[in-house]
């Protein structure tokens, strides 16, 4: 099985997550808070029925693979293949009615990322990677991701979706960051990624990231020339405190200020 048969079969779960998304997006919908503590971690039943459709489709298509799901739990995941899925990677956004929030589909191979897809129906945009190139397809036809040179952290815009998630420690040194960068702006989740694989985005800092949110964008971004790694400068598929940068310049200061 190859790479390109795996992206035809990955095209097949964004597609029919979609469908299944799209029906409750700017609906009434019943919104649960998964969190045990004060934060608010909402799950609807678009991000359940969306990764029980992807599930059973790879379940039929692959069932030696294992399967790593924002919703449903694990399942094999020690096999050689192991799928990660966040049907909703921005659920927040979802509820409020914004458009910032995509599906995220990542295959791993023997526990590394080797093909990631964020998918955002509503738009009509798939961006793709397999860590060598990385895709684009939308509205405005389809084409190669590059992110775009930054040579330092003063010419750099830099993203995070909330300072708010951070914990108190991890705020104050993200804030040397905000101090550094040119422009910090908030919000996006996936798409801030994507936007960085896209050349628009300089750096995305952010903490506290589960496997599936992280696990796609790492292709993405490593296909477009990017770099994705933990604050401590290790591989970033295990999700935690998480650094992407379009410029290895801008990424080895950015990582020097959080770890002074």
């Amino acid at each position: 099985m190859t790479v390109i048969d795996f992206s035809a079969f990955i095209g097949r779960l964004a597609t029919a997550s979609g469908e299944t998304i799209l029906p409750f997006f700017r609906t009434s919908l019943s919104i649960d808070d998964k969190s045990k503590t004060r934060d608010f971690d909402p799950v609807t039943e678009a991000d359940r029925a969306a990764e029980a459709v992807m599930r059973r489709l790879i379940k039929a298509s692959f069932p030696q693979h294992g399967i790593v799901g924002e919703e449903f739990g694990n399942e094999r995941e020690d096999a050689d293949y192991v799928w990660v899925l966040d049907p909703i990677d921005g659920t927040k956004s979802f509820i409020g009615g914004f458009p910032i929030w995509g599906t995220l589909i990542a295959l791993l191979h023997k526990g590394a990322p080797v093909y990631g897809m964020m998918h955002q129906p509503f738009i009509g945009e798939r961006f793709s990677g397999d860590n060598g190139s990385a895709n684009y397809k939308g509205p405005s036809g389809a084409r190669r991701l590059q992110v775009r040179r930054c040579a330092s952290l003063s010419e750099a815009t830099s993203y995070t979706t909330s300072p708010l998630l951070m914990n108190e420690s991890d705020r104050a040194v993200f804030g040397r960051i905000e101090r550094a960068a040119r422009l910090s702006r908030y919000g996006g989740d996936c798409y801030s990624y994507c936007m960085l694989a896209a050349g628009h985005v300089d750096l995305v800092v952010e903490t506290e990231l589960k496997p599936y949110d992280i696990a796609a964008l790492i292709p993405i971004v490593t296909g477009a020339g990017g770099v994705v790694t933990t604050w401590e400068g290790e591989p970033a598929q295990g999700g935690g405190r998480i650094i992407a940068a379009g410029d290895a310049r801008v990424h080895e200061e950015a990582l020097k200020l959080l770890n002074q």
